[in-house]
């Protein structure tokens, strides 16, 4: 209703021609009349011009405020027009704020990604008024356009109201002013020359000069204690600490950009994702899925042989897979693309000089990407032998990094945590003989997906044979023996082991960098706290990978490594942000797990509006045809837009099938479009499509159905059709 009477009074206003009132021609020939009603009923006037003042404003009727400011001049005086022209065009400019929050914003909000909208929300929250003053005093762009815009984010009103009245008084004074000599003006632009308006100008950008300046003096503050040793010129553009994915990424792209660039690593080239991650795991897990065929050779109508398992010779292929991909991350590659590699040690000694060894590098900027190590939790060891102090001194003891040392197949492993790491050792060495049992505090494994999603990996563990006790963590250790206890029945039980892998997470190497004595701080999880830009305290000091988190993926850290790059060598010119909106992260189990954006849990507690949309993988034909239908496909999407917010795969393939969610999510594409796309036939792709299927199968109401059969049937039997809606219309 409110709206209907907005769109009214607009259209009224033009259709009856009410603009002619708000014309300086109309004002110049009744000024004596209206001079002479002001001085007879003076109270009157005043109410009904603050009233039409508050209304123009609210409504945004072009010219009518500026007009409107002028006659308050001409009839007024300085003093009372101004004060009157002030409050009612702040009160109109306010009510017009609040009209678009309550109209538009939700609108705009379904059209804009939810991540754009906070970070513009927490902007203005922080600067709005900042922001405000300068529009309103540089008076180039319309009034009206400021009040419908800001309406939009979540700028208080009190900070609104106050701040467009201290920034229109000086705009509002000169046409109060001006309005005093209204006779001799021909047209609003006689007094508002390009002179005054020079002077607005200079006036609104003086508070971003003043924030320059501020920004400057405090960065000055904080380099003030390293201004004197500050080098005159500079060895490096761009010195690396650390030459795994980030700043394998970070160097290359730097170099790429004709950069000087140095890079150092103290261990191997490559770093965790190459030597000790995602390449040696992903090679034992294709070795353990074709194992897991060769068992299940009936399910594929072949005779089932006996399987021989020699880990000893799977160990190896891991190893040589590592050696062909070595070269990709080598010194003589890094070398060839310009980049000085350095063996060593690095330490940070001033925002501008790194030392490895005994030599000193200066450079202009520092990205720090040291990584992350496994870390292991302390837990009370038993000794069995008096010189066995600690069973983190033995080989019984593995983590991700001496996991890949393994020369036998473990008879017994324990897996300590069921993240994505645990998870996929677990399924690997179990598919390879060995017997497994899998603990973890949490009431589910994989405790980032969705419970449905955990739930299908944890049915599929446990038809393979994979022990899992959750809500369990270990009270102590043996050589070969853990005593547990479950957190909900408070029981104590024992179990043996040959060997204990723990998969409990990964701590940022921060030490030994000479990060205290400068200053940089470390979040309370032991990663670099870094802002949004990856700046550490020091601007030109930027963190990435591991380090700084929040996602501990290559993927994510090579997306970092870009942004930190484009900030050291750009960011004079324009700043650079990481969108995690649309990261992806995978789980390589069989099925793979794979999820972008918001899972369920997540929007819950974020309390965002959602369409849960399932498709079950067990009814694709590609599933079905290659004997592998465990499996769902689910997506979270915008009620009836389609617009879809989050997506968890879990399948054949799901690493791969997320992408295109994940290019959903990044250009604002819905459900009808993921419709629209057309897939080979049979493919794991048509899932996406099918779900999409049922999502517009639910948009589409059931009486367009029920019309359709009528009008089918009036195009097949036109005559029938007649007769029986006659006869029905007569009963």
């Amino acid at each position: 209703l409110a709206f209907v009477i907005f769109v009214a009074v607009i259209f009224g206003f033009y259709y009856f021609d009410f603009a002619k009132y708000f014309s300086l021609d109309y004002l110049k020939e009744n000024q004596l009349k209206i001079s002479l009603y002001y001085r007879e009923h003076q109270f009157s006037t005043l109410v009904f011009f603050v009233v039409i003042y508050i209304l123009a404003a609210t409504f945004s009727l072009p010219g009518a405020a500026s007009v409107l400011t002028l006659s308050a001049g001409a009839f007024f005086g300085l003093w009372i027009g101004t004060l009157l022209s002030s409050f009612a065009s702040t009160i109109g400019a306010t009510l017009a704020f609040l009209s678009s929050r309550y109209f538009f914003r939700e609108i705009v909000q379904n059209r804009v990604s939810a991540q754009k909208f906070a970070e513009i929300d927490q902007q203005i929250v922080e600067q709005g008024w900042f922001y405000l003053f300068s529009l309103r005093i540089a008076s180039i762009f319309p009034f009206f356009l400021i009040n419908l815009l800001l309406g939009l984010t979540k700028m208080r009103v009190f900070t609104f109201f106050w701040v467009s009245q201290v920034s229109m008084l000086p705009g509002t004074i000169v046409y109060v002013n001006a309005g005093q000599q209204i006779s001799k003006i021909k047209s609003l632009e006689d007094f508002f020359s390009l002179k005054l308006l020079a002077c607005f100008i200079l006036f609104a950008i003086f508070p971003w000069i003043a924030k320059k300046l501020s920004q400057i003096v405090q960065r000055r503050k904080i380099y003030e204690p390293y201004l004197k040793n500050k080098p005159k010129s500079f060895d490096y553009n761009v010195v690396v600490i650390g030459a795994g994915s980030a700043g394998l990424v970070s160097a290359y792209l730097a170099s790429m950009l004709k950069a000087k660039v140095a890079l150092i690593e103290k261990d191997k080239m490559g770093g965790d994702c190459l030597n000790t991650g995602c390449v040696p795991s992903k090679a034992l897990l294709k070795s353990a899925k074709v194992a897991n065929y060769c068992k299940r050779a009936e399910d594929y109508g072949l005779e089932k042989q006996e399987l021989l398992i020699n880990f000893s010779k799977i160990s190896q292929k891991v190893h040589s897979i590592i050696s062909k991909i070595e070269p990709h991350d080598s010194i003589e590659r890094y070398q060839k693309l310009g980049v000085t590699c350095f063996q060593g040690e690095a330490e940070i000694l001033s925002p501008w000089e790194v030392k490895i060894g005994t030599k000193i590098l200066s450079t202009k900027n520092i990205i720090i990407a040291s990584g992350a190590s496994p870390f292991v939790p302390v837990i009370p060891v038993t000794p069995i032998v008096p010189k066995i102090d600690s069973l983190q001194k033995t080989k019984k003891v593995l983590t991700s990094k001496n996991l890949w040392e393994l020369k036998e197949l473990p008879e017994k492993l324990l897996i300590v945590g069921g993240g994505p790491v645990g998870c996929e050792m677990a399924q690997a060495f179990s598919r390879l003989g060995s017997k497994v049992s899998l603990i973890d505090k949490k009431q589910a494994l994989l405790a980032k997906e969705d419970s449905e999603c955990s739930a299908i990996i944890a049915k599929k563990f446990e038809t393979e044979r994979i022990k899992l006790f959750l809500n369990t963590e270990i009270k102590s250790l043996a050589e070969n023996r853990a005593v547990l206890i479950n957190s909900q029945e408070k029981k104590e039980f024992e179990i043996d082991f040959d060997y204990i892998l723990f998969a409990t997470g990964r701590k940022a190497n921060t030490e030994k960098l000479g990060l205290e004595k400068l200053g940089i701080r470390i979040t309370s999880n032991g990663t670099i706290e870094t802002n949004k830009y990856l700046e550490t305290k020091y601007p030109n000091i930027y963190a990435c990978g591991d380090v700084t988190g929040p996602y501990q993926l290559t993927h994510a850290s090579a997306e970092q490594a870009r942004c930190c790059v484009s900030n050291a060598l750009f960011g004079n010119f324009k700043n650079s942000v990481v969108d995690y909106s649309a990261m992806p992260w995978a789980t390589y189990t069989d099925p793979e797990v794979a999820t972008v954006g918001l899972t369920q849990k997540k929007a819950e507690e974020q309390k965002i509006d959602y369409e849960l949309n399932i498709y079950h993988i067990n009814e694709l034909d590609r599933a079905i045809l290659e004997s592998e239908q465990e499996g769902i496909v689910r997506v979270l999407s915008k009620p009836k837009s389609g617009q879809i917010l989050g997506a968890s795969i879990v399948g054949q393939h799901a690493s791969d099938l997320i992408l295109e969610f994940s290019l959903a999510i990044k250009h604002k594409l819905n459900l009808n479009q993921i419709l629209e796309t057309i897939r080979p036939y049979p493919s794991m792709s048509e899932a996406n499509r099918y779900l999409a299927g049922s999502w517009k199968k639910k948009q589409t109401p059931n009486k367009l159905f029920f019309w359709l059969q009528r009008y089918h049937q009036l195009v097949r039997t036109p005559k029938d059709f007649l007769l029986t809606q006659l006869n029905l219309f007569k009963s």
